[in-house]
């Protein structure tokens, strides 16, 4: 099975991991210790929160300040519009923020959300059936 496992510096470990508890994501203890949270959101998709610290000390770069600085983003798709809403408010409600506006086009809903650390993730629903009704047929 292929796997991704995003490594993801943070000022705060313990409030990290409750606002991906509460976008969702689960926690993973066979790889979590006292420098680093495993967050799942599904088998495929894992999270690694890791201090900053322990996340410098592979490569000595300095790590970008997300706050003043846009990186790359990361999208989450989930089953319904009412999910995407439930997970933002939640995100919202655990310290994140919302930076853009909803994008509703029908047969996709997307809302976008940034964690404590200026991550940015998208939280999706794609309605395929619409989908296909606007697009043609894939």
């Amino acid at each position: 099975m292929k796997q991704i496992f995003i490594n993801l510096p943070v000022t705060d470990l313990e409030k990290s991991m409750n606002f991906y508890l509460q976008l969702g994501f689960t926690m993973n203890p066979l790889f979590t210790d006292e420098d680093q949270k495993c967050m799942i959101w599904c088998d495929q998709i894992y999270v690694m929160l890791q201090s900053k610290d322990f996340f410098g000390a592979y490569l000595k770069k300095p790590i970008v300040d997300l706050k003043k600085y846009q990186s790359a983003s990361f999208t989450l798709p989930v089953e319904s519009r009412e999910k995407v809403n439930e997970l933002i408010e939640h995100g919202i409600k655990a310290g994140g923020i919302e930076p853009v506006p909803m994008l509703d086009e029908g047969f996709m809903l997307l809302r976008s959300i940034e964690d404590l650390d200026g991550y940015t993730w998208g939280i999706i629903h794609l309605d395929m059936d619409k989908f296909t009704e606007v697009k043609g047929s894939v």
